[in-house]
């Protein structure tokens, strides 16, 4: 038996989410995220602006009329969120937790797709894979994958996305369009990425918080590294030590956007002191043009 509190805030995230995908976002998915190909649907006479090419030959030897190929597109996909519930997710110093702003995405692009006429499937991981759901269609099996995101008690706190891609490539067949949802805090793992893209249509969310990248002056602090339990002890009115924590995020984020694009990935960078709906818009407009 659910508890009814979850059910109320799945019913919450799924009212709020379906809202942004008819108001916002199914035409923009639709048009970002093609079919599997084209599939023929019937032979019609050829009239005058028809594209030569499609000539059925043979139709049009037997009757004496040219006659042209009708294709469709195949729409339907397969989507599938590899969702990082590693412990480093459990952190945010604005409206919402990391894993939280996780969840709503991962609700977003679940409705998105089955409005679509799309199945999608969850691959939840820490430094193991946790759960696997494969893709299936119907609103009651996007609101057991949001009910996952939400309350999914993982039993690792690490990160390791290279294991979450090497299981994916093995388990994931047919051609996919993959949401890799994490902050990033692994190693390692761009060669299972760029192996997973060269078969999959793969997209990088980064989830991240302004706290990983400056520090306000507010003295002595201890901070906890939420994967190990280590603990640190940061003078944040040293100003050297405010301006090289901000630098050697600004390194890592731009080594991960350099590597991304030298293996072709799509990115996206979704703050949790930020709307995500601008930054999805944006992107699945950029991909419209593009593809």
């Amino acid at each position: 038996m659910i508890p009814k509190e979850i059910l109320k805030k799945v019913r919450r995230i799924e009212i709020h989410t379906k809202k942004l995908v008819n108001d916002l976002f199914s035409g923009e998915y639709h048009s970002t995220f093609k079919g599997q190909g084209m599939e023929f649907e019937e032979v019609r006479q050829y009239v005058a602006g028809d594209d030569i090419r499609l000539i059925d030959w043979n139709v049009t030897a037997r009757t004496g009329e040219p006659f042209i190929k009708k294709f469709r597109e195949e729409r339907e996909l397969s989507v599938v969120i590899l969702f990082d519930a590693s412990s480093s997710g459990k952190f945010g110093t604005r409206e919402r937790f990391k894993s939280e702003t996780a969840a709503e995405l991962s609700a977003l692009l679940a409705f998105s797709a089955i409005k679509n006429n799309d199945k999608v499937g969850l691959i939840i991981f820490t430094d193991k894979i946790e759960k696997y759901i494969p893709p299936q269609k119907g609103r009651g099996h996007v609101l057991r994958l949001i009910r996952e995101v939400l309350f999914f008690e993982p039993e690792s706190s690490g990160t390791d996305i290279s294991s979450a891609l090497e299981y994916f490539n093995k388990v994931i067949k047919r051609k996919s369009v993959v949401f890799l949802i994490s902050d990033f805090m692994s190693e390692d793992f761009y060669k299972p990425l760029q192996i997973a893209n060269n078969k999959h249509d793969v997209i990088a969310m980064k989830i991240s918080d302004p706290r990983e990248t400056t520090f306000e002056n507010v003295g002595l602090i201890e901070l906890e590294d939420s994967e190990t339990g280590e603990i640190f002890l940061v003078d944040t009115s040293s100003k050297k030590f405010r301006n090289e924590f901000a630098a050697r995020a600004d390194e890592d984020n731009a080594s991960l956007l350099k590597e991304f694009r030298l293996i072709n990935i799509d990115f996206i960078n979704i703050r949790t002191d930020e709307s995500y709906i601008i930054p999805l818009i944006n992107f699945f407009k950029m991909r419209g043009k593009r593809h």
